[in-house]
């Protein structure tokens, strides 16, 4: 499953370039959350002082921009299908689907992204072990500044990750916690890291016909559906969303254009959708349905992962995007 160990290089030079008494969220924590002008909102939260908050206006890119991704597990860079995680035993293996295992290190992938001034990237952990946190604080240093970490992230290690050099921290699992949203974790990440350092992880399934958020590897479905009212809450504590449609990733099978549109139409912050990517065309999609507001993350697919999208071409394409940035 290892690439040859000319594929990056060639790329590259193509390129060039706490829990007591928590405060759980609930579809009534939006009771009296309303609109108030565009991308100004007013929201009351519902407690014994119940206040209501006008925040500052937000604002979003105009243009679409590819983010590069590093996947880690068990130390090693892999591009896995992300609905077959599982809390597994060491010894247990046999429901992971790996696309691609590389003879290439995180560092390498980190400076690789780096040479070709590719921000805000994401470098995820995907399991709990010593060596892929040691992986991904590789990767971190390689490229200080300009990469976000996830993957087991909490409100006691959050800002150690910062301290190595990630520019962000992606959380959800901490946050949705037993289905349900802890407020009260969330605004404790927010206190420890600052909203400009967090990153939301909403990653979701369909279910019943709507995006419910998924947690915990993926899965278990969470109470909490994407939708405007949502997406405009939780932009009140994070920098950036960061939206896995879980049902196509890994599995090349074209994106979410559902979803895309949705993330386009209501995200007040950027936000970054990764899954199904298999084409060029598949990016211009992903521009016409998140009326270029969504960012893109290309995994298996791209021929540094082991498919048959060249690197080099989306890194020319991303080029060709910044120039119409506003």
């Amino acid at each position: 499953m290892a690439s040859s160990s000319s594929s990056l290089h060639s790329s590259a030079s193509s390129s060039h370039k706490l829990l007591a008494s928590r405060k759980v969220f609930s579809s009534s924590l939006f009771n009296g959350f309303q609109r108030h002008r565009r991308y100004r909102f007013i929201a009351s939260f519902p407690s014994s002082h119940a206040t209501s908050r006008s925040f500052s206006c937000l604002s979003i890119k105009c243009a679409v921009r590819f983010r590069p991704c590093i996947d880690i597990h068990k130390g090693k860079v892999k591009q896995i299908v992300g609905s077959t995680l599982r809390d597994l035993k060491e010894e247990d293996g046999s429901a992971l689907v790996t696309n691609f295992e590389s003879d290439k290190t995180a560092a390498e992938f980190a400076n690789l992204y780096k040479e070709d001034g590719l921000m805000g990237g994401h470098v995820i952990m995907l399991g709990a072990d010593d060596l892929s946190k040691a992986t991904a604080i590789e990767a971190l240093r390689a490229y200080p500044g300009g990469l976000q970490v996830g993957g087991g992230i909490n409100v006691n290690n959050a800002l150690s990750y910062i301290e190595e050099g990630a520019s962000h921290v992606i959380v959800t699992s901490y946050v949705f916690n037993n289905g349900q949203m802890d407020l009260e974790r969330l605004k404790d990440l927010v206190r420890v890291v600052g909203k400009q350092k967090l990153v939301l992880d909403l990653s979701c399934r369909k279910k019943e016909g709507r995006y419910a958020i998924v947690t915990d590897r993926w899965q278990k479905f969470s109470d909490v559906y994407l939708d405007e009212k949502v997406l405009e809450f939780l932009a009140n504590y994070a920098d950036e969303f960061l939206v896995h449609g879980v049902d196509v990733e890994g599995k090349r099978l074209g994106i979410d254009e559902e979803l895309v549109a949705l993330l386009g139409r209501h995200s007040p912050i950027p936000v970054t959708y990764a899954g199904g990517v298999t084409v060029m065309n598949d990016l211009e999609r992903i521009k016409v349905a998140g009326d270029r507001r969504v960012d893109v993350t290309v995994g298996s697919a791209l021929d540094i992962f082991g498919g048959n999208l060249p690197y080099k071409d989306v890194v020319s394409w991303h080029t060709q995007q910044e120039t119409l940035m506003v």
